[in-house]
């Protein structure tokens, strides 16, 4: 009795070389869908103060009338008027902490578009940070963290909803009193 054995060849051989990179290349975001840490250290502050201040007067004085005109009586006017207004505004910004975005767009010359949101809720408050922006992939780091100071046209937004942000906000009607005046 002869034994007949046959081989068939295995077209799905894996190969022990990764397709992700060499071995000591960095996984730096570069793809639309990766993500970005964006550490924010945010610090603003304007100063601006004004005076103003204008004056006017005049003085009329009208003689008696004379020939057919002596029924009108000497009249005199004085005006004055004073304007004086001074101001100041001043404000501080600080903003820190670390918010992870994603890639969202790789614009022709590589850099990357990239935006995300936070949402903290604490008991009934919530505070939501977001930001966009525009980062060359040169300023990320080899642990995919980037500085906000280096984000193009940057848009940080923290915004705040439930009763202590609802405290700190204007009643209507002192906003129709400073519309108004």
């Amino acid at each position: 009795m002869v034994a007949l054995i046959t081989f068939t060849p295995v077209s799905d051989a894996a190969s022990l070389w990764s397709d992700s990179g060499s071995l000591f290349s960095d996984r730096k975001a570069h793809a639309v869908g990766d993500i970005i840490t964006i550490i924010i250290s945010e610090v603003s502050s304007a100063k601006r103060s004004g005076d103003t201040s204008n004056g006017k007067s005049s003085n009329t004085n009208l003689a008696d009338g004379t020939g057919k005109l002596d029924f009108i009586p000497a009249l005199g006017a004085t005006y004055s008027d004073q304007f004086k207004a001074s101001g100041s505004i001043s404000n501080t910004n600080i903003v820190s902490g670390r918010i992870t975005v994603q890639v969202t767009e790789v614009k022709p010359n590589g850099y990357l578009v990239v935006s995300g949101k936070q949402t903290i809720k604490q008991g009934s408050d919530e505070q939501r940070i977001t930001i966009s922006g525009i980062v060359r992939p040169d300023d990320v780091t080899a642990d995919n963290t980037v500085l906000s100071n280096y984000v193009s046209n940057a848009e940080l937004k923290i915004d705040g909803k439930g009763p202590l942000s609802s405290k700190q906000r204007q009643g209507i009607l002192s906003s129709l009193f400073n519309f108004l005046f």
